[in-house]
């Protein structure tokens, strides 16, 4: 009573509809737990063979016992059995659909479980082909051996052209700067014929003249 009165005292629960009829109390899930035993057991060839068992032993007393120890007797047509059974069958029916309620209940709470991990899973899949994408393309970036071997083949080309290239343009420097100091020295020849006197120019006049010699 005390733990009642507990029970409507907090306030983070709706208050119980009160009643003038007392109702009895009892643990639910005990209660379920017991039926889906019963249940369990009606469902099993055991039920059966003791069901019939009893069924035979009743009939056979109350059809050859004397009458005066038969409780059951064939002229009331085994009123008793006839009401026992109903009885039986009467409580079987709400407690194997009890027992069935709380397995539906099982089984969709199992079904939500499974849902959500299944969605769990589809996410993780999803994220891994992201990623199997991204690596795939990243490698598609990345050099492989043929690729290097063919950009070092042609930076050697690269360089054995321009190397060529080089030694050419060397040797076209040298060439001028050959006919550069040719040039020099006959400015430098004329420059000294000009500044020598007339007397002497003519008593030069048998030699050769210096362009032709030059020439030659």
């Amino acid at each position: 009573m005390a733990e009642r009165n507990s029970r409507r005292q907090r306030l983070d629960q709706p208050v119980e509809a009160r009643s003038a009829i007392p109702r009895p109390h009892y643990d639910p899930e005990r209660f379920g737990r017991l039926s889906e035993q019963i249940a369990r057991f009606l469902g099993t060839s055991r039920f059966l063979v003791y069901l019939t068992v009893f069924c035979a032993a009743w009939l056979v007393w109350n059809t050859y016992a004397p009458a005066n120890l038969q409780f059951d007797s064939v002229r009331n047509n085994f009123t008793l059995l006839t009401l026992i059974l109903s009885l039986q069958a009467s409580y079987a029916a709400p407690l194997i659909l009890l027992a069935q309620n709380r397995q539906a209940d099982r089984d969709r709470v199992a079904l939500e479980e499974d849902r959500g991990q299944n969605q769990r899973l589809q996410a993780d899949v999803e994220y891994l082909t992201r990623e199997l994408a991204s690596l795939r393309l990243s490698l598609g970036e990345v050099a492989t051996r043929d690729f290097l071997r063919d950009q070092l083949r042609e930076l050697t080309e690269e360089v054995v052209a321009r190397t060529s290239e080089g030694a050419g343009a060397m040797l076209y420097d040298q060439q001028a700067r050959i006919k550069r100091e040719e040039r020099d020295r006959r400015a430098e020849r004329k420059k000294r014929r000009t500044a020598q006197p007339e007397g002497q120019q003519g008593a030069k006049l048998s030699e050769p003249f210096a362009g032709e010699a030059d020439a030659s």
